[in-house]
């Protein structure tokens, strides 16, 4: 459906509007209606069905955004990389207020957010605050003095030491004088102050301030095995359990994190899950399809476990996106999006391309049907969302207002040419930071619980940074026509089932249909197209898959050829002004599509992609600003998208 302007609707407006004419009821007294009719309305004026449309509809009518992935100077590396945000600054500026950065640079998001994770390291939870303040312990090593002295001269130098300390980390070198192991005071004392501040910040119906921090597993050295945790509970329970870490008594093999999560929530009588993100940087141990890294089977019991806490993929952030690899989907002409393939986290093995199946969402999706086929349960039948990875307390994914990394990445003149991050003989560019991502989360209202179950039911999607208005549902009797309602989630939830969702068992003769409508960010670009994805597993536990255009703006214009492949939408980008004009694509597209190659016998899965017209990407806004010419190699233009979580088909 083609919409010549962006009409005024509200965050529910996709997901219901309805126009009721009602009988109206007259009192007697009114002298408009005699006594029999008088009585007759009265013994009917409180019908079963309700006035209100919106009195019986419990399903969620708003989108919530955030950012569930966000490092202050709690942590480690961002406290050596020049942080000195905390938690309670990071809780402010994704509320809306200004902020002045480590860097000394006045910040404040367009929006606010309605949500946020400080999800800090829970390795040398508050290291770096004791370093800073000239620990005698810490600066009678070593190690310790040449890193507090790099601090005090800032800028590369600290990002040196930052990359050291990943480096020592990773390889469990790090001297033991420099180690806060959970127990130690030092180490509760971080933990209780980002008890605090999330209860501190937390306003639930306008602002939910989570309670996490991030378990940072690197085995085999350097290969990113990480979950952020999150909590649904506040601090009566959380505080019973310091943060699991990798180093003992904890462990960096995930299935021991399972185990410490069941624990915590046998213990307080809380809930908590846990979430993966950068496969790309794992060296293909992310998505294990016979046996895990350390050897062990990937068997029913791991399936159960892996899927049980981590309902949600975060599938975009600043170190790349993970939805596909150009290498494992050459025939989908988006599949090379913010690709980060260099090796792994922190650089000590170049990437292999037989790794790759193993590290991207798209096809750990489609490995997930053939563990079911064999095992009876998916491991990886998760949800997907973005966060942003940062760590510079800052959560913004804007193109135009991105921070960086870390500090020493926010913005100045260098930061396109001086590498993000090096070591040894690799090195990723400054400008190969990718300005993503947020969190969509459909709730029925913005607190912990809502948005917490929102995630364990998989009602949420990823973008790379716009806030556009996506519904996704799949059932067995849509048709085109449910395409023209104004309502879509209204026919949705009652013909089908919502994004994160299953169909089981097509009825004879027929094929899954989906209604799928988004709706632009009106900061941001039009939209180009939304394209269904489709995987699935053969008779011979073989996978496929196959992108489909389902709908597209300027239709009237752009039509496929020959061969199914249709034109681009064009390119109104000014790059020397950082600049582009909504007069291609379209504000809004909604459509019905049926699988036109559905097999009742196949199991498999569907997501869609939603893709914007071509926009200014965030090294344009800096070129613009600090009057450079980038490299030719410096990408200057983007296409954001967003992705939804899967729905699946199980015969």
């Amino acid at each position: 459906m083609k919409m010549q302007h962006l009409r005024r609707l509200t965050l529910s407006a996709l997901a219901i509007i309805l126009i009721v004419t009602p009988t109206i009821a007259y009192a007697k007294s009114s002298g408009l209606v005699g006594e029999a009719t008088s009585k007759q309305v009265t013994d009917n004026a409180f019908p079963e069905r309700p006035y209100s449309p919106y009195a019986d509809r419990n399903f969620p009518m708003q989108v919530f955004w955030g950012d569930t992935h966000l490092h202050t100077s709690y942590s480690m590396d961002a406290g050596l990389f020049g942080a000195r945000l905390g938690p309670r600054d990071a809780y402010r500026f994704a509320k809306g207020e200004e902020v002045v950065t480590s860097t000394g640079q006045h910040a404040k998001l367009s929006r606010p957010l309605d949500f946020l994770v400080v999800a800090d390291h829970s390795d040398g939870l508050g290291f770096f605050p004791r370093l800073l303040s000239g620990d005698p312990k810490m600066l009678a090593d070593e190690t310790g003095r040449r890193w507090y002295g790099w601090i005090q001269e800032g800028g590369q130098q600290a990002v040196k030491a930052a990359a050291e300390l990943i480096d020592m980390f990773s390889k469990g070198t790090l001297p033991e004088a420099l180690m806060l192991p959970p127990g130690s005071i030092p180490y509760r004392n971080a933990w209780d102050e980002i008890i605090e501040a999330a209860e501190a910040s937390n306003d639930p119906g306008e602002f939910t301030a989570f309670i996490g921090y991030e378990w940072t597993s690197q085995i085999p050295p350097g290969a990113n095995l990480h979950r952020v945790v999150i909590y649904r509970d506040g601090a009566a329970k959380a505080s019973m359990m310091e943060p699991y870490t990798t180093e003992t008594p904890g462990s960096p093999n995930p299935r021991d994190l399972w185990n410490w999560l069941q624990t915590y929530e046998d213990k307080t009588g809380g809930q908590i899950l846990a979430i993966p993100h950068n496969g790309n940087l794992s060296n293909g141990i992310m998505f294990p399809l016979v046996e895990s890294y350390d050897g062990k089977k990937v068997d029913r019991k791991y399936a159960e476990n892996r899927i049980r806490w981590e309902p949600v993929y975060e599938v975009t952030q600043i170190k790349g996106d993970g939805e596909a690899h150009p290498f494992l989907s050459r025939n989908d002409e988006f599949a090379d999006y913010e690709t980060w393939d260099k090796g792994n986290l922190n650089l000590s093995e170049a990437k292999e391309k037989d790794m790759l199946l193993y590290e991207y969402a798209r096809s750990a999706l489609q490995l997930g049907l053939q563990i079911e086929q064999r095992e009876g349960v998916n491991p990886y039948k998760f949800g997907l969302i973005g966060a942003t990875d940062s760590h510079t307390a800052l959560a913004t994914a804007d193109e135009d207002n991105f921070f960086g990394k870390h500090s020493g990445s926010e913005p100045n003149p260098g930061r396109l040419t001086h590498p993000m991050a090096k070591i040894g003989d690799l090195e990723y560019e400054g400008w190969s930071m990718t300005s993503s991502g947020y969190a969509g989360v459909w709730a029925t209202e913005n607190t912990r619980k809502a948005i917490f179950d929102a995630l364990m039911r998989k009602e949420v999607y990823a973008t790379t940074g716009p806030r556009m208005i996506i519904r996704f549902f799949g059932g067995w009797d849509f048709v085109p026509a449910d395409a023209a309602s104004r309502s879509p989630a209204v026919i949705g939830y009652s013909k089908g089932v919502s994004m994160g969702g299953d169909l089981f068992n097509a009825p004879e003769g027929k094929a899954p249909t989906f209604l799928v409508a988004a709706l632009k960010d009106p900061l941001n670009g039009n939209l180009d197209r939304i394209q269904i994805v489709k995987g699935w597993v053969d008779a011979d536990n073989q996978r496929h898959e196959k992108v489909y255009d389902v709908v597209w703006g300027d239709a009237e214009k752009r039509k496929p050829d020959a061969n199914g492949k249709l034109p681009p939408v064009g390119n109104t980008v000014d790059i020397k002004k950082a600049t582009w004009t909504n007069t291609i694509g379209d504000s809004e597209l909604i459509t019905v599509w049926t699988d036109p190659d559905f097999d009742p016998a196949l199991r498999a899965v569907y997501y869609a992609r939603v893709i914007e017209i071509p926009t200014p990407r965030w090294t344009a806004y800096d070129a613009k600003y600090y009057g450079l010419t980038p490299d030719k190699e410096v990408p200057m233009i983007t296409q954001e998208r967003a992705y939804t979580s899967p729905i699946w088909y199980t015969p």
